[in-house]
C-alpha cells in the first residue's frame, strides 16, 4: 500500500511527477513493478474526472476518491492541470491495453476543442460543470503553460500519425496566438511573451514561460522550411531573453517573473528563485535541434551560478531573493527531476534518449514514442529492440552482471 494515499494531492502533480516517473522507469527498464504502481495511482486519480463536463477536478484524496477544486480558483479547474494529463494516461493505456485512461484525457481535449478560439489561447480557468472557460488571464506561464506543451507532445507521442493530427492542428492555432503576444523591449530588443486578460496585455513574463523556446524549437520541425525557420528564430530570441533573466541579477539566477516597463529592458518582479528548470530545458532542445554549442555555454554558466549560490552540504537551496542571495533552505523535487536532468542531457550525446524515440513529459520524464492509428491500434514502441538490448544483463534482469 502506498504511504501517500491518505493525503489530498493535486492531480496534475501526482500524474506528471509520479505516474510519469513510474511509466518512464518502466519504459527504461521493462520492470512491470513500475507499470503496476503507475496503474494503481492512476486508478486512484480517476474519480477526479467524474464531473458533468468531464473536465477533471484538480485536487483529490487518493484514499477515499473525494475530488474538488481549490477555493482560490472559485471552484474552477485550472487549464494547465486539466489539459496536462494526456501523455501519461495515453501511455498507460498503451502499455496496459486498457483504453479507459486514454478515453478520460482525450475527452477533455474534445471538450476544449468545441469552443477552441481562433487564436488558440485559452484562459487559465475552466468550469468543470459546463466545460466552458471562465473570464481569467491567458498565460504561457503559471496555470497555462503545459496545456500548450502537451498539444504538441501528444502529436509527437503518437509518432505524428493522422490519428493525432488534431493535436498538432490545435497547437499550431495556439502558436498563432502566441505570436500575437510577443513584444520587444527597448533598448535591447529582448523578445518576451505578454499575459492577456480580455483585450488587455500585461508586460509580464514568468520564468515558467521559458519552456516556450524549447517547445517552439521542437515544434518547428513540423512546418515547411520557411515557417520552420521563423519559429526557430523566435525560439532563439526568447531563449536569449530567458538566459538574461539569469544574467541580469547579482547572483546570475533568475527570479520568478519579470516586468518590461516602457523604455527599460527588464526588471525582476517576484524575486525568489526555486531552481526552476524551464530555461535549461529550452537550452537542451535548442542544442539538440541546432547543434549550436552556445546553448551549452549558457547552460554551463547557469549551472555554475547554482553551484556558487545554491549549493549547500546536503543539496541545493532555493533563494529568497536573487539579489541578496539569501537561501530559503528548500530544494524542490523538480530540481533533481528536471533542472539537473536537462543540464546533464545538454552535455550528453544526442543519441542518448534520442528525440526520435522519446518524448519528455512536463516533469522531464522520458516516455517512449508509440505509433497510433485511427482504429486505436498501437504498434510496438519506437526503438524498443535497442532499448532491451541495452538493458539486457543488468542486475535484477536476465544475466549475471
Amino acid at each position: 500500500m502506498l504511504g501517500l494515499v491518505t493525503r489530498c494531492t493535486h492531480g496534475v502533480v501526482m500524474n506528471s511527477r509520479v505516474i510519469g516517473g513510474l511509466l518512464s522507469a518502466y519504459d527504461l527498464s521493462d520492470d512491470k513493478v513500475f507499470l503496476e504502481k503507475a496503474r494503481d495511482i492512476a486508478d486512484r486519480l480517476l474519480p477526479a474526472w467524474n464531473t458533468p463536463s468531464g473536465i477533471p477536478y484538480n485536487i483529490i484524496n487518493l484514499r477515499y476518491g473525494d475530488a474538488r477544486n481549490p477555493r482560490w480558483t472559485g471552484g474552477k479547474s485550472i487549464l494547465a492541470d486539466a489539459g496536462s494529463e494526456q501523455l501519461e494516461f495515453i501511455a498507460l493505456s498503451q502499455r496496459t491495453n486498457d483504453p479507459k485512461y486514454q478515453q478520460k484525457v482525450e475527452y477533455v481535449i474534445e471538450e476544449l476543442h468545441k469552443t477552441f478560439p481562433a487564436d488558440g489561447l485559452l484562459p487559465i480557468y475552466i468550469d468543470p460543470h459546463t466545460g466552458i472557460t471562465s473570464y481569467s488571464k491567458i498565460s504561457f506561464g503559471a496555470m497555462g503553460d503545459s496545456f500548450y506543451e502537451y498539444l504538441l507532445k501528444a502529436w509527437i507521442q503518437g509518432n505524428k500519425t493522422e490519428s493525432v493530427t488534431h493535436y498538432r492542428e490545435m497547437w499550431e492555432t495556439s502558436m498563432k496566438g502566441l505570436k500575437s503576444l510577443i513584444r520587444k523591449t527597448t533598448p535591447s530588443s529582448y523578445a518576451y511573451i505578454c499575459e492577456k486578460t480580455g483585450s488587455s496585455l500585461s508586460d509580464k513574463m514568468d520564468e515558467l514561460a521559458c519552456f516556450a523556446p524549447g517547445m517552439l524549437a521542437l515544434g518547428s520541425t513540423g512546418y515547411g522550411p520557411d515557417e520552420a525557420e521563423k519559429f526557430l528564430s523566435l525560439a532563439e530570441e526568447l531563449a536569449w531573453t530567458c538566459y538574461n533573466f539569469y544574467q541580469t541579477t547579482p547572483t546570475k539566477l533568475a527570479g520568478e517573473n519579470y516586468y518590461f516597463p516602457a523604455g527599460q529592458d527588464m526588471t525582476v518582479g517576484t524575486s525568489w528563485s526555486i531552481l526552476r528548470p524551464e530555461t535549461v530545458e529550452s537550452l537542451f532542445y535548442l542544442w539538440r535541434l541546432t547543434g549550436n554549442k552556445t546553448y551549452q555555454e549558457w547552460g554551463w554558466n547557469i549551472f555554475q551560478a547554482f553551484e556558487k549560490n545554491s549549493r549547500v552540504d546536503t543539496g541545493y537551496s532555493g533563494l529568497k531573493d536573487v539579489s541578496s542571495g539569501e537561501k530559503d533552505n528548500m530544494m524542490q523535487s523538480f530540481f533533481l527531476a528536471e533542472t539537473l536532468k536537462y543540464l546533464y542531457l545538454l552535455f550528453s550525446p544526442p543519441s542518448f534518449i534520442s528525440l526520435d524515440e522519446w518524448v519528455f513529459n512536463t516533469e522531464a520524464h522520458p516516455l517512449r514514442i508509440a505509433t497510433r492509428h485511427a482504429n486505436g491500434e498501437t504498434y510496438s514502441t519506437i526503438g524498443q529492440d535497442r532499448l532491451q538490448e541495452r538493458f539486457h544483463g543488468r542486475k535484477g534482469r536476465s544475466g549475471s552482471n
